[in-house]
């Protein structure tokens, strides 16, 4: 009997360590990590029909709207209707989670619960290369080179909304969004909280559960 396909989504605020959970699910379950940002910038880059909409946005600080972020993401998750994947920054709002429903059954959605002086602390100490998306902390993964992505060289930038007094009101829209898609997946049975200040100690416990659900590609748990 052929293996039921994975469908899992991780939500998060910014600066709660999605990223790096994403990348150690995906490393030690292999399954398909697919974010959205990644496929915003490659669409802006290749100037794409959405791409080119997404962007007019993005170049005035608004948020890209649903109905663009679903067009965008079901046809990525249609070419990948044979493969295990985890969802990364989408569905955002209770509109895209609809969307979602209507082409799969989600089997886990996890959720970051991270203090709100931890998430502040995070994302001051965060710096990004544009182009790439690539995200270093000076704390814990800083560059090897002060303000230098370590694989181009290029000049690293600290987002706008990254400065402290703009990380308060990016944790309450996220907050005020993300609760009625929370609800959701809770009132389903698929959602699984995970609280703490620090990535190396509710890994464990995402691992546990993934490994509940799909055997891992590798042996034991990789970091």
């Amino acid at each position: 009997m052929a293996t039921k396909l994975l469908r899992a989504v991780i939500l998060g605020p910014p600066g709660s360590g999605k990223g790096t959970v994403c990348q150690r699910i995906a490393q030690n379950f292999g399954l398909q990590h697919l974010s959205s940002g990644h496929f915003l910038r490659e669409n802006i880059k290749a100037n794409t029909e959405v791409g080119d909409m997404a962007k007019q946005y993005i170049e005035k600080g608004l948020l890209v709207p649903d109905h663009l972020i679903t067009r965008l993401m079901l046809s990525e998750l249609e070419n990948r209707r044979g493969q295990h994947w985890l969802l990364d920054g989408f569905p955002r709002t209770l509109v895209q989670a609809e969307a979602l429903d209507k082409i799969c059954d989600l089997d886990l959605v996890i959720t970051l619960n991270i203090p709100f002086e931890t998430l502040k602390d995070r994302l001051s100490q965060r710096w990004i290369h544009p182009s790439s998306g690539r995200v270093y902390n000076l704390d814990f993964n800083p560059p090897h080179v002060h303000g230098i992505d370590d694989i181009t060289g290029e000049p690293l930038i600290q987002q706008e909304d990254d400065k402290p007094e703009a990380v308060a009101a990016r944790l309450r829209q996220y907050k005020d969004v993300a609760k009625p898609v929370i609800e959701l997946y809770k009132s389903r049975g698929v959602l699984h909280q995970f609280s703490g200040t620090e990535t190396n100690k509710i890994w464990p416990y995402v691992y546990t559960l993934f490994s509940n659900k799909i055997t891992p590609t590798q042996s034991k748990e990789a970091y």
